[in-house]
C-alpha cells in the first residue's frame, strides 16, 4: 500500500500544481436558431480568452427554459429575450410568483425578429388571418411562444382562436414543407438557418404587422421595438416586411465569481470580430446595445469591464 501511496504521490509531483478549471454551460436554443451558433460561437471565444475556463454550448428550449437552468445553476450562461428576462427577474408573466432576483446581464447581443411565415400560395394575408388555421407558436418554454403570446392577445386574438401547435423552429420549417401546418411564427436573429433552408425548397410568404398592431404590442410589453425586415434577406420575399422585435441578453446569476464575469465580458467584447464571423447578428453586440436595451442589472464583473471602457452605465442597471 505504502509503495502505491509513493507512486501516486511521485505522479503527482511530476505532473505539477493542479489548475482549477472552470466548467461553463452557456443555455442556448435549438440548432435551428441563432441561439445555439451564437452560444457556440461564445463558447469558443471563452475557452479561447479566458484562462481556466472551458465552456459547452447546450441545446435547450430557449427562453423561459433558460432562466430557469439560470435559477437552479444548471447553467453558468444563457441567453434569454429581454422580456422573457424582465419577467423572470420582476415574477411576472410566465414566471408569475417565480421571482428570480439573482438573474444578472452580463450583455445584450442583438434584437430577434418576430417572423411570421406562411406558404405563398395561402390565404393568409395579416394576423387576424391566422384564425382558424394550424398554426406553430414555438416550442414549449421558448420566448417565440412568449412573444407570439404577447402580440397576438395586445391584438384581441389567442392561441384560442386557432390549432396551436408548439414546434421548434426546425419542426415548424418541415411541417410548413409538409402542407402539415398553415403558418409558424419564429422570434429569433433574422437571417436563420430554417427559414433559409425552406425558402430554397418551398415559396413563402412573411406576414407583415400594422402599424396599430405594432403599437398595440408595444403598449402591451416596452420591450417590443418597430423593425423591419429587410427585402431579399430570404428567397422570395422581395419587399420590406414591417414586424416587432425584442433584444436578446446573455444573463447570469449573480452567484457567478466577478472576476469570472469580468473576463467573460472582457473576452466578448475584445474579441467581437470572433463572435461576428459565427453570426452576423453579432454585428448589433455593442457596448452602446447593452446599455439601451438591458433590461435587468449587470453583474458587478461586466460593470467592471464596461467602466474601463468608459460607458456611462444607466443607474437601474447597477445591482
Amino acid at each position: 500500500m505504502s509503495k502505491i501511496f509513493a507512486a501516486a504521490f511521485v505522479a503527482a509531483l511530476a505532473a505539477g500544481p493542479a489548475m482549477a478549471q472552470s466548467q461553463l454551460s452557456i443555455a442556448t436554443g435549438g440548432t435551428g436558431g441563432v441561439y445555439y451558433p451564437m452560444g457556440g460561437g461564445l463558447a469558443e471565444l471563452i475557452n479561447r480568452h479566458v484562462e481556466g475556463a472551458s465552456a459547452t454550448a447546450e441545446v435547450t428550449g430557449a427562453s423561459v427554459e433558460n432562466m430557469g437552468l439560470i435559477a437552479t445553476g444548471d447553467a453558468d450562461l444563457a441567453i434569454a429575450l429581454a422580456d422573457t428576462v424582465e419577467q423572470g427577474y420582476t415574477g411576472t408573466g410566465r414566471f408569475e410568483g417565480q421571482e428570480l432576483p439573482m438573474v444578472r446581464a452580463i450583455a445584450s447581443l442583438y434584437a430577434n425578429m418576430v417572423q411570421i411565415v406562411t406558404p405563398a400560395g395561402s390565404d393568409i394575408e395579416s394576423l387576424s388571418d391566422l384564425a382558424g388555421k394550424r398554426v406553430s407558436v414555438g416550442a414549449p418554454g421558448s420566448g417565440t411562444e412568449v412573444n407570439a403570446m404577447t402580440l397576438l392577445e395586445a391584438n384581441g386574438m389567442s392561441f384560442d382562436d386557432f390549432d396551436a401547435q408548439r414546434l421548434n423552429f426546425n419542426e415548424t420549417a418541415d411541417a410548413i414543407a409538409n402542407g402539415d401546418i398553415d403558418a409558424g411564427f419564429w422570434s429569433v436573429g433574422a437571417p436563420t438557418s430554417s427559414i433559409l433552408n425552406l425558402a430554397t425548397t418551398n415559396d413563402i410568404r412573411m406576414i407583415p404587422l400594422s402599424e396599430d398592431e405594432v403599437a398595440a404590442a408595444q403598449e402591451a410589453d416596452p420591450t417590443f421595438t418597430s423593425l423591419t425586415l429587410p427585402a431579399d434577406m430570404y428567397d422570395g420575399v422581395d419587399q420590406d416586411v414591417s414586424t416587432i422585435g425584442v433584444p436578446n441578453v446573455l444573463v447570469t446569476s449573480s452567484e457567478m465569481d466577478e472576476e469570472m464575469a469580468y473576463q467573460i465580458t472582457k473576452a466578448m467584447f475584445d474579441n467581437i470580430s470572433e463572435l461576428r464571423a459565427v453570426h452576423p447578428a453579432a454585428e448589433e453586440t455593442t457596448v452602446e446595445f447593452t446599455m439601451s436595451a438591458t433590461p435587468v442589472p449587470l453583474h458587478p464583473g461586466a460593470i467592471r469591464y464596461f467602466e474601463e471602457t468608459g460607458a456611462d452605465i444607466p443607474d437601474e442597471l447597477r445591482p
